[in-house]
């Protein structure tokens, strides 16, 4: 029933995959007691860094779910013969279309039905010989001629069950490869069982060139004739609906891989299977990694068996209710959970008790829970060692400084709990994260009573959000979250109804205007753009370390060893069952693996290569007890995450409503009536995380251990358990318990600090120039030459600035530099205020990201050969996450031109695609053309275009954006003033042009404003004036050093 509530309703009625939180705490589908269908085996991959995944709502332009069905004939031969394919709009195929397909007179088109049924009763030889069978059929149907092979389990009954459709598809396509006819023939499912989008993206990505799920239709149809849908759906509606969100959800997968069209994600089987044999692999999903070994065709026809006979019982009637499930929510005949009502309410009493004991007993009860087999850490055990006294153990005080709460914004959870965490983190010494919300500044101060509600760890994710440069200089800790374990490589969405007044002064944008996050970081798209980052964040803020958030998944080692060649001190690997945040279903359930995995793949490859000598290894994901945390250090792990513990420990009780702002005990939710009942108090996380240091060393002191420094990688002190559960005594965990045969000079842990590559940064030089401006706020006026290997300029000098004045900086222009020849990356990077950074020559990308005040000029030399107006004078990704200040550029930027910028003020003379992106804030004018793509995903701010030829309508993306004139004098007046500035400080001749011709000019700006942006400022408005407070003009909003 919970596949009818949870997944096929939200699709039929909003058209749109259901959301969820607080991660996955079931069993592994391998370890599962119940039959699991083939889908669930397999885990989807995704983009980390290089090859970046992309936005599949904001850059739909670029995507395509179109695919071709059909026998592709020889792609060489360019003749007539070669087009006799359908095409497809998108690969969900109704009964009818099916149908149409089926029977199609025209010649080139010859379709056979190949049923896809078996008799079960018979086990695993039975249905090894029905999939030889089917593929054998296949093969003298492409013989004969026929160009499309429709596998269907219709007609199933008390007899005849489906073969796994997945498998079905898998061996007919790795069949007819190995044959050499796989090109001949396109091959469309007809099946009752896929209904999720994990299951289309699967089937598509091993073979399948559409899909018909006529169960998944006529459930729909049931459901909405039996009024269990939205009153007044139709059942045509709700199956349109249905279509859709599974199309949008194909494009998010697709998205995730940095793959845009669906013909290139048919048959390229990006996933990982978590628990299938190698030699079920390698026949039939041949390429796919399986690390860990696992099930074969007889456990597989097994469970076939056990849900047949559910459906047809051989003495009863077939039941009248479907089971309830209990995945998604604790049910008591349910699925396993690990965190369940005993749990909780055993750990809330020890920790508001401050009882070890109590304790003690909820760790019981966790680890008997382990030993019932729910995770991969569950099939593991201690190899005994030589016990030493617990006395000489280093002490809990010593241990809780490595632990770490996890990235959750303020936004996502309230203020009370927010800061509760960062009290109690503080006071054991240990850190909590801001996650991407950014910070109030005033919990950089410490409190009246001593206590610190200041987050050590300031994270800088995709979106930016209130990342300052006086932000980043009040951190010990710098994350760069690359994925979460909630959702990887997707981006996330703040709606405007949650965007209070505090959460946007936080976060530097406008109250009730919607907030997006980016799937990738838009300066990084390969690891040396990582690099980049690292190096900029060791700039603002030198004295703080640098880590990089990643995830779990097959390859992850290779990932983390270019982090610590980027010079980052730590990479964090989270596992894929964690996760606090809201997220679509699929993703919290099928992507990324489990953290054990990714960890000890992290620590193999980084002590393969010389490199885990320089660099921390952080794990996350689900940590309950110290045994847990025992298994993490064993495997490669020096600091431990943790963010769902906490959270409960604080009163959460699991309700798993957090994105729906309802949550009753006021921690994941801005509701003031639902805050209030928050009772969480730093003393009860304290209380949690001594236990946790206790209980680990008591388990070091049984182990031998004195340190965890000790245990560090020793995979030598763990063996897998004997099992004679019947799917998980066919793992192999030989892969996860490897280690790396390596000389004794190799370090297994960390043990020097990274070279950051600041020591001889241009920015030392500034420092000493502007000493006079930092300890007496003195004018400073010099003038430089730069080349291209100077990067970052500008901003370890905004980080003094910083560090000595807040966000206010200095006066305006206190500070002047002027460079001579072509800049590096990052010029001007959290520039702070009273800074001015003035280039003639040229700069390359990231140019102004963070601007935290300063201005930025950037010209040609004045003898220059070239028309400035036609070249490119700054790079890509300029203004990212700007917060304030200015920029004027003589000449064109790159593309993403101040992408999430919320507050700076740009001129610039053209720009590429996708410029304005995710904007929220601030005032661009644009003197000349643009990319295409504009304003995708902007929902704050305004944009002025200067259209002199009328082509930029085709080129703005609409979705959020309405497109006007300049009508309002201060309006006019403003742009004109910003226009006059731009020639004073460029010599700008477009800019001379369009005042000199003003009356004419003015009508050929178009005025691109969000929606939402614009209902926000028409409310205040009016609210001014109900009030009877003049109103202020709405060029002020988001202006200056907001």
């Amino acid at each position: 029933r919970e596949d009818l509530s949870m997944i096929l309703a939200p699709m039929a009625v909003r058209g749109q995959e259901p959301v969820g939180s607080m991660g996955m705490d079931v069993p592994l589908a391998v370890l599962s007691d119940k039959p699991q269908l083939l889908y669930n085996y397999f885990k989807q991959t995704f983009a980390q860094v290089t090859n970046p995944p992309i936005d599949p709502i904001r850059e739909e332009a670029v995507m395509s779910t179109m695919i071709c069905v059909g026998g592709e004939g020889n792609v060489l031969d360019e003749n007539p013969m070669q087009c006799h394919q359908i095409e497809l709009e998108q690969p969900i195929l109704t009964n009818e279309e099916l149908e149409q397909i089926r029977h199609f007179s025209i010649h080139h088109f010859r379709t056979i039905t190949l049923p896809i049924l078996y008799h079960c009763e018979e086990g695993g030889k039975r249905l090894q010989y029905a999939l030889d069978e089917l593929c054998r059929r296949a093969s003298d149907a492409v013989a004969a001629g026929y160009s499309i092979l429709i596998l269907s389990d219709r007609h199933v009954d008390a007899f005849r069950a489906p073969i796994p459709a997945l498998l079905a598809v898998g061996a007919v396509h790795q069949h007819l490869i190995r044959e050499g006819t796989r090109t001949k023939v396109g091959i469309l499912l007809e099946s009752g069982e896929p209904r999720e989008v994990h299951h289309f993206a699967l089937l598509l990505g091993y073979g399948a060139s559409a899909v018909n799920p006529y169960l998944a239709f006529e459930t729909i149809d049931e459901m909405a004739r039996t009024g269990q849908l939205e009153p007044g759906l139709t059942r045509r509606k709700a199956r349109e609906n249905y279509v859709k969100a599974i199309r949008k959800g194909l494009l998010k997968i697709m998205s995730k891989m940095g793959i845009s069209t669906l013909l290139s994600y048919h048959g390229a089987q990006i996933f990982e299977a978590l628990g299938i044999s190698q030699e079920l692999i390698d026949r039939h999903f041949t390429g796919t990694p399986s690390r860990i070994g696992g099930i074969g065709m007889d456990v597989i026809a097994e469970e076939c068996r056990m849900r047949h006979e559910k459906a047809f019982p051989h003495d009863a009637d077939p039941p009248d209710f479907l089971d309830p499930g209990g995945v998604y929510f604790w049910r008591r005949d349910g699925e396993r959970h690990i965190i369940n009502p005993e749990t909780v309410s055993r750990l809330q009493k020890a920790v508001t008790l401050g009882s070890f004991e109590n304790y003690l007993e909820y760790a019981r009860i966790m680890n008997e829970e382990a030993q019932r087999l729910t995770t991969l850490r569950s099939l593991l055990r201690f190899r005994p060692g030589h016990p030493v006294p617990l006395e000489e153990v280093e002490p809990a005080s010593e241990i809780v400084k490595r632990f770490v709460t996890g990235a959750m914004s303020f936004g996502s959870i309230s203020r009370e709990a927010h800061t509760t965490l960062a009290i109690a983190m503080n006071r054991i010494g240990g850190k909590s994260n801001t996650g991407e919300g950014g910070e109030d500044p005033e919990r950089f101060r410490p409190l009246p009573n001593g206590d610190s509600a200041c987050s050590k760890i300031k994270q800088v994710a995709s979106g930016r959000f209130g990342v300052t440069t006086e932000y980043l200089v009040n951190a010990e800790e710098l994350q760069i979250k690359i994925a979460q374990g909630a959702k990887p490589g997707e981006g996330g969405q703040l709606p405007g109804h949650k965007v209070n007044e505090e959460i946007a002064r936080v976060r530097h944008s406008t109250p009730g205007v919607g907030l997006i996050s980016p799937p990738p970081h838009h300066d990084i798209y390969s690891i040396e753009d990582l690099a980049q980052l690292i190096f900029d964040l060791h700039n603002v803020n030198p004295e703080a370390r640098v880590s990089v958030k990643l995830v779990s998944e097959t390859g992850v080692g290779t990932i983390a060893a270019g982090v610590s060649k980027g010079k980052a001190d730590m990479v964090l690997i989270s596992g894929y069952d964690g996760g606090t945040g809201a997220s679509p279903i699929s993703s919290i359930r099928h992507a990324g693996t489990p953290w054990e995995l990714g960890l000890s793949e992290t620590h193999q490859v980084l002590v393969r290569n010389d490199l885990r000598g320089r660099i921390r290894v952080q794990v996350d994901g689900k940590l309950t007890t110290g045994r847990d945390l025992a298994i993490a250090a064993l495997l490669g792990a020096e600091e431990f995450g943790f963010s769902t513990f906490p959270l409960i420990t604080m009163g959460c009780i699991m309700m798993r409503k957090c994105h729906l702002n309802t949550c009753p005990v006021g921690i994941a939710t801005q509701d003031p009536e639902l805050r209030r009942k928050f009772a969480g108090t730093p003393e009860r996380v304290v209380n949690f995380f001594f236990f946790l240091a206790e209980d680990l060393r008591r388990i070091m002191a049984d182990l031998g251990f004195r340190t965890v420094d000790e245990m560090v990688g020793r995979t030598d002190r763990l063996e897998p358990v004997e099992t004679d559960h019947w799917k998980a005594k066919h793992l192999d965990l030989s892969a996860l318990l490897h280690r790396q045969r390596v000389p004794r000079s190799i370090p297994a842990r960390c043990v020097a600090p990274q070279d950051h590559g600041t020591a001889d940064v241009l920015d030392k030089k500034l420092i000493a120039l502007a000493k006079p401006a930092l300890e007496r706020g003195e004018k400073v006026r010099k003038e430089l030459s730069i080349r291209n290997v100077d990067r970052t300029t500008g901003t370890m000098l905004s980080g003094q600035i910083a560090r000595r004045y807040g966000h206010a900086g200095l006066p305006e222009d206190t500070i002047h530099f002027t460079f001579r020849g072509s800049a590096g990356q990052s010029f001007g990077a959290w520039g702070a205020a009273g800074l001015t950074l003035e280039l003639i020559g040229d700069a390359n990308d990231y140019l102004g990201k963070g601007l935290s005040g300063a201005r930025i000029i950037v010209k040609p030399e004045e003898e220059a050969a070239f028309l400035p107006e036609e070249n490119i004078i700054v790079g890509n990704v300029v203004l990212y996450g700007a917060i304030c200040g200015e920029l004027f550029a003589r000449g064109r930027a790159g593309e993403r031109f101040a992408v999430r910028n919320s507050g700076a003020h740009a001129v610039v003379e053209g720009v590429g695609d996708h410029g304005c992106e995710y904007m929220t804030g601030g005032r661009v004018i644009v003197l000349g053309p643009t990319g295409r793509n504009f304003a995708a995903g902007m929902s704050g701010g305004i944009a002025y275009v200067y259209d002199a030829d009328g082509t930029f309508p085709a080129k703005c993306n609409t979705a959020m954006v309405g497109l006007e004139s300049l009508a309002e004098e201060e309006e006019i007046a403003f742009v004109k003033q910003l226009i006059a500035r731009h020639i004073q400080y460029t010599g700008s001749t477009p800019g001379q042009k369009i005042l000199d011709a003003w009356d004419d000019a003015v009508g050929r700006f178009v005025k691109v404003m969000p929606h939402d942006y614009k209902r926000v400022l028409a409310e205040r408005r009016r609210k001014e004036t109900t009030e009877g407070v003049k109103s202020q003009p709405a060029v002020a909003v988001g202006a200056g050093k907001a």
